[in-house]
């Protein structure tokens, strides 16, 4: 049986022209048919016109063939069969498109950077990667996509479109195919299993990226400053750090993040949610990085340890403030007095002393104090707790610090020397005291 229409390739051209007397040419595209009836509905492609409507749906085509090819959508009808791994199409061409993935074969080819595709949709989709294009333009906010799928997922935002009701949790999900894998979650089944170590995951797409753990691969390398990622979206977040974009804002209070999972756990500041309980000490944290983190304290784990002095600390964060200790680096400088500090946080605690702000009240006494740490310190003068105890001679302290200083009792430690006489002394407060002597001695004495 005769094609009924073929496209532009100048050698079918040719052959048809030749073997057929009429041909039938669109003066818009240049395509040529056999027949005149296949050139007029070609036409209607032209002419946007859709006279071929869907009696279920009220979808439209330009031509009856695609309109027949439609109603497989609504009779469930996959009447085209795989020989190999007998999974079934409704149309013929995607059985096809389907066989390249038992074959490997990736004919479409990328003209910029050789990478090839399966299919020739692929490769036009990857063309965008070159040309930076973003032709999808939503005419809500004026964010432009590449894909017109990408655009229309996006206008779901605008609408609050979440169709997709996990009857589990009652969670939301924009896409079915996003719903089915969150029931993994409620299932708790992990069917992809690591090779390696044989830890289970519940998708597919974890399961790859955790054998980057293994492979110590970091592919995506950032432009500007050379580090690497082993995942691309981890690249793309890093790249705020350099633009100083902030595009998720908080609508409490205003404040803004580079990253949407960094304005997620800080709406937990609000809600005060919790929902992180330890099961030895039933203490609750909003985030479960937290409460991981929490479990070396039980454990009594100290998986980083400084290169320098050997000191191991349970969280990477204290290793870093620690390497400070001997880097001597205090990069955060006060702008009222300049003394300088290690942390940022520790000059955060200190403007405090300008400020002569105290936000930590005693709810028992209302004494109030500067920061946090001393207003629970303070509790414990209502409570009387004495929980640190001398394992020398069995007396209470209700503060860490305190039973520290005790400690140079049993020792006889007295580190701290006076520069002028060289007398040491167990305490610091009382070398401080000291040097008020030699002060009356030699006012000038700084």
């Amino acid at each position: 049986m005769l094609p009924k229409a073929v496209s532009r390739n100048s050698c079918l051209r040719k052959r048809l022209q030749n073997s057929y007397k009429t041909t039938y040419e669109c003066d818009a595209c240049s395509k040529i048919f056999l027949f005149k009836s296949s050139l007029k509905q070609h036409y209607l492609v032209h002419s946007k016109e859709k006279p071929y409507v869907c009696e279920v749906c009220n979808k439209s085509f330009s031509l009856k063939n695609n309109l027949n090819l439609h109603y497989l959508v609504h009779t469930k009808e996959k009447p085209h069969v795989c020989e190999v791994c007998n999974k079934s199409f409704s149309l013929k061409n995607n059985l096809n498109l389907h066989y390249l993935v038992h074959t490997k074969e990736k004919p479409h080819v990328c003209e910029v950077c050789s990478k090839s595709f399966s299919q020739k949709t692929d490769l036009n989709y990857h063309y965008l990667v070159h040309t930076k294009e973003k032709p999808y333009v939503c005419e809500v906010c004026n964010k432009s996509f590449s894909l017109k799928t990408t655009l229309n997922n996006h206008y779901r935002v605008h609408r609050k479109e979440n169709p997709h009701e996990c009857d589990a949790c009652s969670k939301i999900f924009l896409f079915k195919s996003s719903l089915n894998q969150h029931y993994l979650v409620h299932s708790k089944e992990k069917p992809y299993a690591c090779k390696v170590c044989n830890k289970s995951f519940s998708l597919k797409g974890d399961l790859k990226r955790h054998y980057l753990v293994h492979t110590k691969e970091k592919p995506h390398v950032c432009e500007v400053c050379n580090k690497s990622f082993s995942l691309k979206n981890v690249l793309k977040q890093h790249y705020l750090v350099h633009t100083k974009e902030k595009p998720y804002v908080c609508d409490v209070c205003s404040k803004s993040f580079s990253l949407k999972g960094g304005l997620n756990q800080h709406y937990l500041v609000h809600t005060k949610e919790k929902p992180h309980v330890c099961e030895v000490c039933s203490k609750s944290f909003s985030l479960k990085g937290g409460l991981n983190q929490h479990y070396l304290v039980h454990t009594k784990e100290k998986p980083h340890v400084c290169e320098i002095c050997s000191k191991s600390f349970s969280q990477k964060i204290d290793l870093n403030r620690h390497y400070l200790v001997h880097t001597k680096e205090k990069p955060h400088v006060c702008e009222v007095c300049n003394k300088s500090f290690s942390l940022k946080g520790d000059l955060k605690r200190h403007y405090l002393v300008h400020t002569k702000e105290k936000p930590y009240a005693c709810d028992v006494c209302n004494n109030a104090f500067s920061q946090k740490s001393k207003l629970n310190r303070h509790y414990l003068v209502h409570t009387k707790e004495k929980p640190y105890v001398c394992v020398v001679c069995s007396k209470y302290f209700s503060q860490k610090s305190n039973l520290n200083r005790h400690y140079l009792v049993h020792t006889k430690e007295k580190p701290f020397v006076c520069e002028v006489c060289n007398k040491s002394f167990s305490q610091k407060t009382n070398l401080n005291n000291h040097y008020l002597v030699h002060k009356k001695e030699n006012p000038h004495m700084l």
